[in-house]
């Protein structure tokens, strides 16, 4: 038999299917009130039915809304492998896993039914689904041998265990089990089949039922069900020592392998992701014998912050100050630096905290970069809205690549042109996607990267964000009239990135350099050759602007332009001269003199530089992938910054 429970008259029903047709029990009826003999209650409901309606057009609920209680076994050892696995692991699991059954237990009051909308957990840009079978009890007891509690499930429907991965991270180094990782939403459905009707698919005394989950209608995983290595017989039986088992506990299997997405994530192949689950998408789960769930997810709004706790045993670093000299106050916000031409300044400078632009001609506008955000981008857009009233954009020119000036795209109207040179059109298909920057934030990279990198990315939310990529590229240089305002772009990259773009007003005097150009923060050469960078110092220089807005950092002029240039020449001196010494690149940035550049900010990105250099004087010397070289600057910071 199939079991459902739906909507009738604005109240929750039970009944039987027969076919294509529901048999009704009269109002008042819970499923959990028949399980215990769920034979009899549905020869009643077939033969004298208070109500027969068609299944098609009728909202069905979880086959039990609210179960007493939930719990969520780990019944597939090969999930937890897998995860392990793309956690940077052997895979191989301690012994603990194969001598005692694990399970957590979920929320009762987030269970859904089959074909209802799901709410992304509040904060979580890493969103997951898990497809899973659940066994449902129906007559009680406690201390039940596995083959007692084989007899006691009354039926099994399809379990989907929706997570929050990001948020499942970070609580997992409390070492206490899981929260607001996985509470969110349970999906039950589309109904409780009873076991007897799925014994056709009985292997050797188990299920083996053929399971298949897609996101979008893309096949992201398939298995059986038969692979567990912990029965529901075993996990319901060491459930029930020393506890009452009631009707309507759920029991979930564990995820069949493959069939959820962080199973498939991965930072060597990030293109390889199919990606989070992100506001519209449709995840359909199928099992052979127990139906096919259909759901789409819904964004939610962010959760009201709590404020850290104090840390009676934390250091006290010194004040992030940028002690630049600003040509304009160095605040938050909207800032006029020219005739029709604003900065959008987030201080300190420092990751994330970039600069944007806005040029307004006659009944159009150009914006310069976004934000690192959804939120921040917002909050931008919003402060210019009277300005973009009045001359909507039109344009928007990226100047480079790297998130913190292209993550907010999404929120430009389609009519505004996206323009970006063509190599930082190319970088942004091999950059980290925005939902992998999480990582920054969750993962446990030890003792000292791990507060290193908080300390800097955690106020970031990087949930919901899709990448716009530009609808025009150009190479070299770049006119555009934008109200009648000539406006330049020019490629004068590679050097920070593989391209780096600067947008020039020259009837304002005024230059937006992107991250060409750090004032009063240490810039990072993560293209190079640094040659290059100076010489792009050097044309800045050459277009003789009155004020100069850095991808970070207060606005300045040719002054700014000129100590970023003694920077870099200053690093590739103190490189040189420790190449020819034999020493290494780690060695070298450890005992590098900055001299005048050791105020400024974040100057552990020094390691970055001396790499790069490095590089420069020895073609062969490997490249290090960015959590090395982060993991460097958290060395370098905390043996040199105080």
């Amino acid at each position: 038999m199939r079991w459902v429970t739906y909507m009738s008259d604005g109240g929750d029903r039970v009944g039987v299917l027969d076919g294509e047709r529901i048999h009704g029990l009269p109002p008042g009826t819970s499923l959990i009130d028949l399980l215990a003999d769920l034979r009899e209650a549905g020869a009643r409901a077939l033969a004298a039915p208070y109500e027969v309606i068609p299944l098609a057009g009728t909202r069905l609920r979880a086959p039990v809304p609210v179960p007493p209680s939930i719990r969520d076994c780990l019944c597939y050892l090969d999930h937890m492998r897998n995860c392990l696995k793309v956690a940077g692991g052997s895979g191989e699991l301690p012994g603990i896993w194969y001598d005692i059954p694990a399970f957590y237990f979920g929320a009762p009051s987030t269970v859904v039914g089959p074909y209802d909308d799901v709410p992304i957990a509040p904060g979580s840009a890493w969103f997951d689904f898990e497809l899973e079978i659940a066994a449902v009890i129906g007559e009680g007891g406690r201390d039940l041998s596995p083959e007692e509690a084989e007899r006691r499930i009354a039926g099994y429907t399809i379990y989907c265990d929706w997570s929050a991965r990001d948020l499942q991270l970070l609580e997992g180094q409390l070492k206490i089990g899981q929260a607001k990782g996985k509470d969110g939403a349970t999906t039950l459905g589309p109904w409780l089949v009873t076991p007897d009707e799925l014994e056709p698919y009985r292997r050797d005394g188990r299920l083996a039922l053929r399971a298949e989950a897609k996101v979008n209608g893309d096949v992201i995983g398939s298995g059986g069900t038969d692979t567990m290595d912990w029965t529901f017989g075993e996990v319901i039986s060491y459930a029930s020592r020393g506890v009452e088992l009631r009707p309507g506990d759920v029991f979930g299997s564990g995820t069949v392998p493959g069939c959820c997405l962080i199973e498939h994530f991965g930072f060597p192949a990030p293109a390889a992701f199919p990606g989070w689950l992100k506001d519209g998408d449709v995840v359909t789960l199928s099992v052979d014998g127990l139906g096919e769930v259909r759901q789409a997810v819904r964004a939610t709004d962010p959760p009201l912050p709590l404020p850290s706790r104090p840390r009676p045993a934390a250091e006290r670093g010194r004040p992030r100050v940028n002690r630049a000299r600003a040509a304009v106050p160095y605040t938050r916000g909207l800032h006029q630096v020219g005739d029709g031409v604003w900065a959008w300044l987030l201080p300190d400078g420092g990751y994330g905290l970039s600069n944007a632009g806005l040029v307004a001609g006659q009944g159009a506008s150009l914006l310069v970069d976004t934000l690192y955000d959804l939120p921040l981008t917002a909050e931008m857009l919003s402060a210019m809205r009277e300005i973009t009233d009045r001359n909507p954009l039109t344009h928007a020119v990226l100047t480079h690549a790297n998130g913190d000036h292209t993550h907010g795209g999404q929120l430009l109207a389609e009519s505004v042109r996206v323009i970006a040179a063509k190599g930082t059109a190319e970088e942004m298909h091999t950059e980290v996607p925005p939902d992998m920057t999480v990582a920054l934030q969750v993962v446990d990279l030890g003792p000292v990267l791990t507060p290193y990198l908080r300390d800097r990315f955690r106020t970031f939310d990087f949930s919901g964000i899709r990448l716009r990529h530009p609808d025009q590229t150009y190479e070299g240089r770049l006119t555009l009239d934008v109200g009648g305002r000539e406006i330049h772009v020019l490629d004068l990259g590679p050097a920070h990135t593989g391209a780096d773009s600067v947008v020039h007003v020259p009837d304002a005097g005024v230059l937006f350099a992107g991250d060409l150009l750090f004032i009063g923060c240490t810039p990072i050469v993560w293209g190079g050759p640094i040659a290059n960078w100076i010489a792009a110092c050097d044309t800045m220089i050459g277009l003789d602007p009155a004020l100069v807005v850095p991808g970070h950092g207060p606005v300045t002029d040719i002054d700014g332009i000129r100590a970023v240039r003694g920077y870099l020449g200053h690093v590739t001196e103190q490189a040189d001269a420790a190449y020819a010494k034999g020493l290494d690149a780690k060695e070298a940035a450890f005992g590098i003199d900055l001299g005048e550049y050791g105020t400024w900010l974040d100057a552990e990105r020094v390691v970055v530089n001396v790499h790069q250099r490095y590089r420069e004087l020895d073609p062969g010397l490997p490249a290090l992938d960015p959590v090395t070289l982060f993991a460097l600057m958290a060395e370098w910071q905390a043996v040199r910054g105080g």
